[in-house]
């Protein structure tokens, strides 16, 4: 230790010497004094310098016990803390027991407002009263999405909505509503009829149907280019300009949608005409052309009959029907002899029976035919379905379609025709052969008498 301090007194005195060789000291005593005056110095300043180090040293000493204290108070807090947190814990889990002690069927009540909330609006959704009331989907979505308790005001809505969906199929309501036509375009404020949930009108008679998937997925009233006729079409319009009180006869689809859709695409007479297609338009014209025919033979041998009937009635020939021409071949030749008389007879009755039965066989052709007709239709039809089969296989049964419609349409056609050609034909030859029967016998009457004579 003491040879340390030597060495530290040596530095300090070569630190001395070199500060006062820079003040330039003159004399010996000059020195002294500069390192002693020095030494004295160096010492106040290392006594400020220590005095600063144990001020410092306390200043840390006390914010390490400062620190220490608020760790302390710290962990004395985490600690309490603590056991607040697992004594809410336990609190909690008695409390969540008592909460489902408690609720007791609250929880079987939400799944069965969640399940109801979501069939309704599935229900109200596809329903045409939606059409008039279409803020009602919302608030179901929402209902049906909700995880918490409905609350008591959610449990009147809901039983709102359930009941004017039932009270809403009794009625028939009158309101304004958009309305999609066929062209795609949509038709604002238009007047319609709805009729319970099954049928929904516009003032001019036409079926509206509800498309739940249109106007952005919130539903529209749909108007079909195709409408259906007939019996429904005329109830339709019966419906919609009946007054208040009246009691008149309307279409109900209780389906709601599914048979107007099938009575709209069933085909009306003439689309089934049109499947026929050459063939069928053949068949039609053939009929049409027999039925002409056989009113004219009808009116003819009617006109015929009555002026037979009336001659027969008068013993006063008459020119103007066949008996009475017959007639007047007797009283033109009274002196004949009775073969000559018979044979002029019966030239007269070949003579007035030929106009008689004139236009019967080429009904009869007609009639013969109209199936034949159908039948080769239906041979083209069959033709024309094995060709689409050779082509797309039998996967789409509509590219059939075409061939087996016309198949049987012709078919149907040529038995509609030959059916009731049949029976004109039947009854028209029964009045000619009358007439003819009544010609023979009031002839063979006047030889007869002749020959009396």
């Amino acid at each position: 230790m003491k040879a340390i301090n030597l060495k530290k007194s040596l530095m300090v005195l070569m630190v001395s010497l070199l500060t006062v060789t820079s003040v330039n000291a003159t004399t010996l005593s000059d020195l002294v004094k500069a390192v002693k005056k020095s030494a004295t110095e160096s010492s106040a300043e290392n006594k400020q310098r220590l005095v600063e180090f144990k001020n410092k040293r306390d200043e840390q000493q006390r914010l390490l016990t400062n620190a220490k204290n608020t760790l302390n108070e710290l962990e004395r807090q985490t600690n309490l803390l603590k056991a607040e947190f697992d004594e809410n814990e336990k609190n909690l889990a008695n409390l969540e027991t008592i909460r489902h002690e408690r609720a007791g069927n609250l929880g079987e009540m939400q799944g069965t407002v969640k399940i109801l909330s979501g069939d309704l609006r599935s229900r109200v959704n596809n329903s045409l009263s939606s059409a008039q009331f279409g803020d009602r989907s919302e608030f179901l979505g929402e209902l049906a999405a909700k995880k918490d308790l409905p609350t008591i005001e959610d449990l009147k809505q809901l039983w709102y909505e359930i009941t004017r969906e039932i009270s809403e199929q009794s009625k028939i309501v009158k309101f304004q509503a958009p309305v999609l036509n066929a062209e795609g375009e949509i038709e604002n404020s238009v007047d319609v009829i709805r009729l319970g949930a099954f049928n929904a009108f516009d003032m001019n008679g036409n079926f509206l149907t509800w498309n739940s998937e249109g106007l952005a997925s919130k539903g529209i009233l749909y108007r079909a280019g195709k409408q259906p006729t007939g019996k429904y079409k005329g109830m339709a319009d019966s419906f919609v300009s009946a007054s208040a009180g009246s009691i008149v006869h309307a279409p109900i689809d209780y389906t709601k949608g599914t048979i107007l859709s099938m009575v709209v695409q069933t085909p009306s007479i003439k689309d089934k005409i049109k499947q026929g297609k050459t063939v069928g338009y053949v068949i039609i014209g053939l009929g049409v052309f027999g039925l002409l025919l056989a009113l004219w033979k009808f009116l003819s041998l009617f006109v015929s009959g009555s002026k037979i009937n009336k001659q027969l009635k008068s013993k006063t020939p008459s020119s103007g029907n066949a008996l009475g021409r017959i007639m007047h071949i007797y009283t033109d030749n009274p002196d004949s002899d009775v073969e000559t008389l018979e044979l002029k007879m019966d030239e007269a009755i070949l003579r007035e029976t030929a106009p008689l039965e004139s236009g019967l066989s080429f009904i009869k052709v007609m009639y013969v035919i109209a199936p034949l007709l159908g039948l080769l239709g239906t041979v083209v039809g069959m033709i024309a379905t094995f060709q689409m089969i050779t082509l797309f296989g039998t996967g789409d049964p509509k590219s059939m379609a075409g061939g087996i419609s016309q198949a049987l349409v012709t078919t149907v056609l040529g038995l509609v025709v030959a059916i009731p050609l049949t029976i004109l034909h039947s009854v028209l030859q029964s009045m000619a052969r009358k007439q003819t029967q009544v010609l023979e016998e009031q002839s063979a009457g006047i030889i007869a008498r002749m020959a009396e004579k």
